[in-house]
């Protein structure tokens, strides 16, 4: 295994970060440019030859390749194929838009793609991807259907139900918070324990996080997030606080990923509403004129509108918060050891990790599937370029069968922080014996069976600006809830027809 130039200096911190605009996730229902053969079996057999396959991957993969060479060595890749990674930026735009490039010039290299799963679908959607249903054996894609993440899963298929890529590794946030502070307010060990699994609702989270504000006096913040004009607050954040409150954008799990121009906008209903009016509560206090009864306000700060991930981790991990919504990449940092000199402070185990509290439980919510501990899906899949020879087609499949082993799956965990993508090996005693975050997997565990993609069409990328300016907005009191989720729907539907 050998690393090809790496390039993009950013970090990739999540499996929830922007997924960019213009035409690159654009319409259509084919049209994939290449001349590729996307539905035909694929020769399973190893091959007889030398044969070097090229995978786009990114700089974290680039860094641990000689790791990642001797994991997939051990899980079976035979001695005569080479792995070569094309290490991409780390921000997952910029790798978006090369592989619409690659693909739609019908470009032979890459072999293999390392493809966020928030926007696989629109690749699948212009037919620029293998179709693994019918390429590789019924045992391997089963594996995958029955094992994996389902979540995970419903993000790299085709509306046909076919299969277009492995799950790699799901991501999914926790709302993590500080034991000692909590302490203070008079909580235990007993709570916490508790917490690991069983998921708060937000009006407990808004009471208990007050008490620890007033009994931690030199502790500015309850609970940081991300709410900025974003992606990450349309995919994820606000995803959370709608679904969990029994809302959806477009009428529940069914219609995430289309019929685009058939389905219900349902932005305008009283569960959506009261996410919005529950997260004003949080910021802006019982007095707003919108406040949700039942939550306890002015626990988070007005700059959450501006913040992003890494904005918001640094007054909690800078000591200076209570709550903090996060992804997995975030656990790893706070719940290091403290360093004496606290240049790069961790809690050790006083960090606290609990699934993202609720609005109402899933048999109170209006669409199944919503209620409860929800948390948005992140993560990344491997897929396969239709336009490659078949001969690197069928050393791919070699990798596809390493990667699905689950020994290959626990070392990727170790080597890089990827989270296994069977719900199974988390339960493992090797995967709970991983520093840091193998403290937690209970936590994460509850955050995977409970997660929700956002709703990935060709035309989300238009969508995705809609939701976080509206949203936004409604949070920021520059509109009443109401009059922002009114015309929210407006440019939803306007969109949705103007692509059917």
């Amino acid at each position: 295994m050998k690393a090809a130039g790496a390039s993009g200096a950013a970090v990739g911190l999540a499996g929830c970060i922007s997924t960019g605009g213009g035409d690159d996730n654009g319409g259509g229902n084919g049209g994939g440019g290449g001349n590729g053969d996307d539905d035909t079996p694929i020769n399973t057999e190893e091959p007889t030859e030398e044969i070097t396959v090229k995978w786009a991957a990114d700089t974290r993969v680039a860094d641990n390749e000689d790791a990642i060479f001797e994991a997939l060595r051990n899980a079976g890749l035979p001695d005569n194929i080479t792995v070569e990674i094309v290490a991409g930026s780390q921000v997952t735009d910029n790798r978006q838009a090369q592989y619409q490039q690659w693909l739609s010039g019908g470009r032979q290299e890459p072999t293999l793609l390392m493809m966020d799963s928030g926007w696989t679908i629109p690749f699948i959607a212009r037919n620029q991807l293998q179709n693994l249903s019918k390429s590789l054996p019924s045992e391997m894609t089963s594996a995958i259907e029955d094992e994996y993440f389902a979540a995970s899963v419903s993000t790299a298929k085709g509306t046909d139900g076919d299969l277009y890529g492995q799950p790699l590794f799901p991501d999914f946030p926790t709302m993590q918070y500080r034991k000692d502070l909590l302490r203070n307010a008079g909580y235990t060990d007993d709570d916490f324990d508790t917490w690991a699994t069983e998921s708060m609702s937000w009006e407990e989270f808004s009471k208990v996080t007050k008490e620890a504000m007033e009994a931690n006096s030199d502790v500015q913040y309850g609970y940081t997030f991300q709410a900025n004009v974003y992606e990450g607050l349309s995919c994820c954040d606000f995803n959370e606080f709608m679904t969990s409150y029994g809302g959806a954008y477009f009428g529940g799990r069914e219609n995430l990923f289309g019929p685009v121009g058939d389905r219900p906008i349902t932005v305008d209903e009283e569960p959506v509403l009261n996410a919005i009016r529950m997260v004003r509560t949080l910021i802006h206090g019982e007095d707003d004129e919108h406040a949700l009864e039942g939550i306890t306000g002015k626990i988070a700060p007005e700059a959450v509108l501006q913040w992003t991930e890494e904005p918001s981790r640094k007054p909690f991990t800078g000591g200076d918060a209570i709550m903090h919504r996060n992804w997995p990449y975030s656990i790893v940092i706070n719940g290091a050891e403290p360093t004496e000199d606290n240049d790069q402070t961790g809690f050790g185990e006083d960090l606290g990790v609990m699934p993202i509290p609720y609005g109402v439980t899933p048999d109170e919510a209006m669409y199944e599937g919503t209620g409860g501990p929800v948390a948005a899906l992140g993560g990344w899949h491997l897929t396969m370029n239709p336009n490659a020879t078949d001969a690197k087609k069928q050393a791919a499949v070699q990798v596809f069968k390493a990667m699905q082993d689950e020994q290959f799956q626990l070392d990727m965990f170790e080597i890089i922080g990827w989270i296994p993508p069977r719900p199974s090996l988390l339960d493992s005693e090797r995967a709970q014996q991983v520093p840091v975050i193998g403290r937690y997997l209970d936590a994460l565990k509850v955050a995977g069976n409970n997660a929700i993609p956002r709703p990935v069409t060709v035309v989300w990328p238009q969508q995705s600006g809609k939701v976080s300016q509206e949203v936004n907005n409604a949070m920021a009191r520059e509109k009443a809830p109401e009059k922002a989720m009114s015309d929210l729907k407006s440019q939803l539907e306007q969109i949705e027809q103007s692509a059917a």
